[in-house]
């Protein structure tokens, strides 16, 4: 009698999985394009309906507002500007005005942040309850209260521009803001600037040669005479050749103002200031958990190769507890940017305060502005994003993870 051969059940049940887990995955497929197309359908419907709401109550819909003449003025322009420019330049200018506190407030709040982390972990008894009182302080106080204390208690109270505090008789602080000498550039502007970024690159590559060295050989080496010697030499050679980059203007007091040079608005000054000191009591946190969660036999290690804490700290700790802070200092990046909108408080003409505060007020078109401001400041997010995200793919290259 013939015995038919069976299958051993395992193989079965390897077919049977295949089979549902086929069929499963394109019924995942399905359900994610009926998913997306419902969305799709009802965003239509939201801009439709939006539409239709608009037209019958004979109120203007498009972007084309973004051509018509603005008429009012804005107190700190980056770029040229006119009450007679469209909308179009108002956005332009308020986007500089709020990259330019990103920017500013990021570099001031990362110094700060890591020194008073630094200074927390410190085994200076005083110096770590100061860097501990700041961070228990700054961060417990809501940021607009810290935007009004900078801007009315501190630079609304200086004095007059008669009686404004002068260093050199060259910079001028009063409650009108900080009056400066103003650059003009001249023809040696370009040979100049090239001479820094050539040191700038010769010095990290000096940089770079003398970290290689120490790992190699444990041959420590002395690069910061030669890297201050490139960026002090190389622009002076070009100053010599080419001539001077600039020139500067230099203000002078008429009448109840100051004529000439550059002036910082306060507003400016005290978003800045609030926005990095508060930024900075958070980083410091993040710096000092970083820290913290390397463990203390690298720097026992560091000691034994008769380094100091501070190179300790520098080549071998840091670098290593970057991995941990670059996450949520990125999160603080993006929390400080999307901050400064609360310089409409004070009145500084970032993005917020002149497009979607005058220029909504003025064009009545909320649907479109507020849509505008929304994809900038998410588009902004997503570049710090990717920077960050960049900046620590390169970390663990070249740390080997």
């Amino acid at each position: 009698m013939a015995i038919e051969a069976r299958e051993p059940p395992s193989q079965f049940v390897a077919k049977l999985r295949r089979a549902l887990g086929g069929r499963a995955g394109w019924s995942g497929f399905a359900l994610q394009i009926l998913f997306v197309a419902f969305l799709l359908w009802i965003g239509y419907e939201v801009v439709a309906n939006a539409r239709a709401n608009l037209a019958a109550q004979r109120v203007a819909s498009g972007f084309g507002f973004l051509n018509n003449t603005a008429g009012f003025g804005v107190s700190q322009t980056l770029i040229p500007y006119s009450e007679s420019d469209t909308y179009t330049r108002v956005f332009l200018v308020g986007l500089a005005n709020t990259l330019l506190v990103a920017v500013v407030g990021i570099f001031f709040a990362t110094i700060l942040g890591f020194l008073v982390g630094l200074g927390r972990l410190s085994p200076n008894w005083l110096l770590a309850k100061i860097a501990g009182g700041y961070v228990e302080l700054i961060r417990n106080l809501p940021l607009l209260f810290q935007i009004l204390f900078w801007y009315l208690a501190v630079l609304g109270s200086l004095p007059n521009p008669r009686q404004s505090v002068s260093v050199l008789d060259a910079v001028f602080l009063s409650n009108r803001g900080l009056v400066i000498p103003k650059p003009i550039p001249h023809d040696g502007l370009a040979a100049f600037a090239l001479a820094i970024v050539i040191a700038i690159i010769a010095a990290f590559a000096l940089r770079s040669y003398a970290r290689k060295a120490l790992f190699d050989s444990g041959r420590v080496v002395r690069v910061w005479p030669w890297a201050l010697g490139l960026i002090i030499g190389l622009p002076v050679i070009a100053m010599v050749i080419f001539g001077k980059p600039v020139t500067f203007e230099m203000p002078e007091l008429k009448g109840f103002n100051f004529a000439g040079g550059s002036r910082v608005v306060p507003e400016f000054v005290a978003l800045t200031l609030a926005l990095s000191t508060y930024t900075a009591a958070f980083i410091a946190e993040i710096v000092r958990a970083g820290i913290q969660s390397v463990h203390k036999g690298q720097m026992e290690a560091g000691a034994s190769l008769g380094l100091t804490r501070g190179s300790t700290l520098r080549l071998i700790v840091v670098p290593q507890a970057l991995r941990v802070i670059l996450p949520p200092l990125t999160n603080q990046y993006l929390n400080l940017t999307k901050n400064s909108s609360l310089a409409v408080a004070i009145g500084y003409p970032d993005l917020f305060s002149v497009f979607a505060g005058t220029t909504l007020s003025q064009t009545g078109q909320a649907i479109e502005i507020i849509a505008i401001t929304m994809g900038v400041y998410l588009l902004i997010s997503l570049i710090t994003s990717a920077i960050m995200s960049f900046y620590g793919w390169r970390i663990g290259r070249s740390m080997g993870a």
